[in-house]
């Protein structure tokens, strides 16, 4: 897990073999997920009840 210069705790995907992937942080209320090769560019903030069903959708509709 990486902590960046405002206090949020990225955790890497579980699923990347060459940390080429996607990082989630929570925040009270908010899942924010970034890519983890360009940590300083945007970011997606969703609500908990939408990143699940995303991830949800993601594990029935591999790539």
């Amino acid at each position: 897990m990486q902590q960046d210069d405002n206090g949020l705790a990225w955790q890497l995907s579980s699923y990347t073999n060459s940390g080429s992937c996607v990082e989630v942080a929570r925040t009270p209320g908010t899942v924010l997920v970034r890519d983890s090769k360009r940590r300083t560019g945007p970011r997606i903030s969703m609500k908990p009840a939408a990143f699940t069903n995303l991830v949800d959708w993601a594990k029935t509709h591999p790539a």
